[in-house]
């Protein structure tokens, strides 16, 4: 019987948002920063990855990804981080903006 290594912990995700996430729309504002493999990461919505040049685009399989998609979508952890930070404030949800849902977090409620 070979023995078992000791299991490897790794973070390959991050949150990034300007809502709190307790609010009830955190989830739809919230971008992802994902590991890639080879020390690369993406900042991730719905399927569409961020581009170097701020524009948002469908995420092709992986036998579909050139190497001109792929070099202006995959960053290092510093820069994904930076252009997700950059990002999280203009994120719109069915034409609502970030402060449209925070301001609706802080209304009353009425009843």
């Amino acid at each position: 019987m070979p023995e078992i290594p000791q299991p490897t912990v790794r973070i390959t995700r991050y949150e990034v948002s300007c809502l709190p996430e307790d609010d009830i729309n955190a989830a739809a504002f919230t971008l992802t920063v994902e590991y890639r493999g080879n020390g690369k990461w993406a900042v991730c919505r719905r399927g569409s990855c961020l581009s170097a040049d701020g524009k948002w685009d469908y995420e092709p399989s992986s036998s579909n990804r050139s190497d001109e998609w792929l070099s202006s979508h995959r960053f290092d952890l510093d820069t994904a981080l930076r252009l997700a930070r950059e990002a999280a404030p203009k994120v719109r949800v069915n034409g609502y903006t970030v402060a449209d849902a925070l301001a609706t977090a802080q209304e009353p409620t009425r009843g």
